[in-house]
């Protein structure tokens, strides 16, 4: 029988989807990829296939899961299954480098960035910026690497210190900070490549900006649960001519589920700074607005499967 097939290596994100599939009725099995054994002769099992792989993995002890995950995501597509943010989707979750430059070439602008291998390296690529920079990991989520330096000094007492972390791929992003004139970030929802709606983020407590790993931090309410939602808000009616540029990139890059970030500078110019293909949702935040993404997620993965049960006959 076809069912919906999650691949994931996080429970608790997981179990949001779990529940609204069971809700609508949804045959599903979860694939939790951290170790496994995969027979790439063998044909895989027909049905949806939805990855929800994290660049975060390596910090749940999950080292090798995009790894893993890559060779089945190759083996699925091989054979032709239909596969929800495959690949290409991966590709650009586990490196904000080629989320960057592939941001860039759909024509939509990111914060000035320089990607950095070595701690020399990582104070020679400081030279290049004339005022305030961050640093992130390249492999990150979760806010890994993000720290705010006005000068090379800070930040070279800062690599040769026993505090630095380097990023579990080796490489190190130095990035301009944008300055905005209110501490907030707006991430755009989108789902079977369709614009869901827009959150505002409250900033104001840190630089860990993506709000689907704000839980993870201890530094505020978690979205996938029921604790206050001052953090987030989700904007009623909101538009924009980015939503369309993201749209165009998401189709490029064939990912269908994803949560983009993006802030505005004090000249009002957007800069996106963030791709999620494993994104999550706040339910008290949605239950304001009677938007639920979870729930949008399931059934769109129910029509995939109908879609699928259709060419194989079975409707």
């Amino acid at each position: 029988m076809e069912k919906i097939y999650i691949i994931h290596e996080h429970e608790k994100w997981t179990a949001p989807l779990k529940k609204r599939l069971h809700e609508l009725d949804l045959p599903y099995e979860d694939w939790f990829l951290n170790k496994g054994i995969l027979e790439l002769s063998k044909e895989p099992p027909k049905g949806v296939f939805y990855s929800r792989m994290s660049a975060s993995s390596h910090t749940r002890d999950h080292r090798f899961a995009p790894e893993y995950t890559a060779a089945v995501l190759s083996w699925l597509e091989k054979n032709g299954r239909r596969v929800i943010n495959g690949e290409n989707a991966l590709k650009l979750e586990i490196s904000k480098a080629a989320q960057f430059n592939s941001l860039n070439l759909h024509g939509i602008r990111t914060p000035r960035t320089i990607a950095a291998i070595g701690k020399r390296e990582i104070i020679q690529a400081a030279e290049k910026f004339d005022k305030p920079f961050i640093t992130k990991h390249n492999r990150a989520g979760k806010g890994l690497g993000v720290r705010l330096f006005n000068n090379q000094d800070a930040l070279e007492d800062y690599v040769f210190s026993p505090s630095f972390e380097d990023s579990i791929d080796g490489v190190t992003l130095l990035q301009e900070y944008i300055q905005a004139p209110a501490p907030y970030i707006t991430r755009c929802e989108f789902v079977g490549g369709e614009f869901l709606y827009a959150v505002k983020v409250d900033t104001s407590e840190g630089f860990e900006l993506c709000p689907a790993d704000v839980c993870e931090l201890g530094t505020g309410p978690c979205p996938v649960t029921d604790a206050e939602t001052a953090k987030f808000r989700i904007m009623k009616g909101f538009d924009h001519p980015i939503l369309e540029k993201y749209r165009e990139f998401l189709q490029a890059n064939d990912i269908l589920i994803a949560g983009i970030e993006f802030i505005v500078d004090e000249k009002g110019k957007i800069y996106t700074f963030d791709v999620n293909t494993n994104t999550n949702y706040n339910p008290d935040a949605e239950a304001k607005v009677k938007i639920y993404g979870m729930k949008r997620v399931a059934e769109y993965l129910g029509e995939e499967l109908e879609k699928v049960k259709r060419e194989e006959g079975k409707l």
